[in-house]
């Protein structure tokens, strides 16, 4: 599925809006877990593109799987604030809940799970880089917060970037490849 931003993957409140679990389901198309129908993984409400769904419960047991030993290959474009000191690097650090602020993530957490990150620069703009990001593991804001965390924050990201850079109203963030 190609989701755009803005949409919701799954209902994570009582505010009951429209999810991306909910249109599958409305298309009888949706496996596994009644929680979140359909959801193999998921991305930000503010992430645009690529995400895996499935269609039956067999579908969705074995792409779980498959993401779960890292067999698929999730690559994303990130528009970043500063330059990496290097055209390739592994950001390799535990992330978990913040200890100060719950609707965060962090490096600073009680919580860690191990993360890793692979960057790669397709593009350099002056005080900005256009990097392309492959998850190896899959955490809550794990791209937003290791590239913080190396001081190339996402331009656009309220939370951990830079809020209205570029006159972006979200962060510049898209999964562009699957595999």
């Amino acid at each position: 599925v190609d989701k755009p931003a803005g949409l919701v993957a799954h209902p994570a409140g009582p505010d009951g809006g429209a999810t991306l679990a909910h249109g599958l389901l409305a298309l009888g198309a949706a496996g596994g877990d009644p929680e979140r129908p359909g959801l193999v993984h998921r991305l930000d409400r503010d992430t645009s593109g690529l995400l895996v769904v499935a269609r039956s419960d067999e579908a969705h047991v074995r792409l779980t799987a498959a993401i779960r030993e890292r067999r698929v290959e999730r690559r994303y474009l990130a528009l970043v604030l500063g330059s990496p000191r290097s055209r390739t690097g592994r950001i390799e650090a535990p992330i978990g809940r913040d200890r100060r602020d719950r609707t965060r993530r962090s490096l600073d957490t009680e919580t860690p799970r191990d993360a890793v990150t692979w960057f790669e620069v397709q593009e350099l703009t002056g005080s900005r880089a256009l990097l392309e990001v492959r998850l190896e593991t899959g955490r809550t804001h794990q791209i937003r917060v290791h590239l913080e965390a190396i001081g190339l924050p996402v331009c656009g990201d309220p939370v951990y970037g830079v809020a209205g850079d570029l006159g972006l109203e979200r962060q510049f963030l898209h999964a562009h490849r699957l595999r």
